[in-house]
């Protein structure tokens, strides 16, 4: 059973990740991810992750998401949910941190979890300290 925290879109991020994660495209590590985004619009955007046999040229699930997002004029990240296929509850990896705080304030929950239900909600700001953002520019 998921443990919910306080949001009113915490299921259907849930459902929405848990669902495109079966759609990656992963023969080289065998790890299926899928993520979820909540627009200022109350849209949710999904995507998973696409591996390519030149490992650089590989696409995280949040990435998937975000440019599902961009594609359809929206650039407002409100909440995103991260499902991995491990045991542990699957963070954003460096480079998809940095992509998030393109597109979402500092203070945006970001829900991490793992097939069995366990769930890590941070903040943005509490994976990306000190961070660098479209302001700094």
């Amino acid at each position: 059973m998921i443990s919910e925290p306080q949001s009113t879109y915490f299921k259907k991020l849930f459902i929405a990740a848990k669902k495109v994660r079966d759609n990656a495209h992963v023969p080289y590590s065998k790890f299926k991810v899928g993520a979820s985004i909540l627009t200022n619009k109350n849209i949710i955007f999904s995507g998973c992750n696409v591996e390519n046999a030149a490992y650089p040229q590989s696409q995280c699930a949040e990435a998937s998401a975000i440019g599902s997002m961009v594609s359809s004029g929206q650039k407002n990240i409100l909440e995103l949910l991260v499902i991995g296929s491990g045991d542990l509850p699957c963070s954003p990896c460096g480079g998809c941190r940095q992509r998030i705080r393109e597109f979402a304030s500092l203070t945006i929950p970001i829900h991490i979890c793992n097939t069995k239900g366990h769930i890590k909600t941070l903040k943005l700001s509490d994976l990306l300290p000190d961070s660098f953002g479209p302001e700094n520019l």
